[in-house]
């Protein structure tokens, strides 16, 4: 059974069994609010969120290869992928999924934290108020089962980007923190730089 998570509660991706999950999805999910349609003028663009996962070394960026996005699929681990960009948050399930290989991963990555931003966000007219349904869920990769799902519901007005969560390793054990904070970042450089 899935465990649903508040804001800033923390989860250890540890089985019944008292094993780690080895292998997890993260799924991000979102749509679009309704909108009144203007009679004149032109038809707003679709939302185009892009998750992100950002893979620190001591807390921190140490190389741009450590970005994972639509851009750079793949980790240089290949312990980390992105399974591709979707445009407009249509549809049913997941919007974007990133796996993560934590048995794989290298010791000295700490950290993963998952972050979705708005694509020309500030050019576009566009921020999360706009956004409804959103979502972050860990699933275990061997089973599908979903582990835990975090749905962030404060209003998230004037944020152009938001940071999910993070993986995070503690001694031998991996752990989930629903974090669900909004900034005012414009693209996934600017975010990154938080981590730098």
């Amino acid at each position: 059974m899935s465990i649903s998570l508040k804001k800033g509660q923390k989860v250890s991706l540890s089985k019944e069994s008292g094993e780690s999950l080895s292998n997890v999805i993260v799924g991000l999910g979102w749509d679009e609010a309704p909108v009144k349609k203007k009679l004149f003028g032109p038809k707003p663009e679709p939302i185009d969120c892009d998750a992100s996962a950002f893979a620190l070394i001591g807390g921190k960026i140490v190389d741009k290869s450590d970005i994972v996005y639509f851009g750079h699929l793949t980790h240089k681990t290949n312990c980390i992928v992105h399974m591709g960009d979707n445009l407009t948050g249509e549809g049913n399930g997941d919007d974007e999924q990133i796996m993560i290989d934590l048995a794989m991963l290298p010791p000295e990555y700490d950290k993963i934290i998952i972050v979705v931003n708005i694509f020309q966000a500030r050019a576009r007219n566009q921020h999360f108020g706009m956004i409804q349904n959103a979502y972050i869920r860990i699933e275990d990769g061997m089973t599908h089962k979903e582990f835990c799902r975090y749905n962030l519901t404060d209003d998230y007005s004037g944020s152009t980007a938001l940071v999910f969560g993070e993986v995070y390793r503690r001694g031998n054990e991996w752990k989930f923190n629903a974090i669900g904070q909004g900034t005012t970042d414009n693209s996934i450089d600017e975010l990154a730089k938080k981590y730098k």
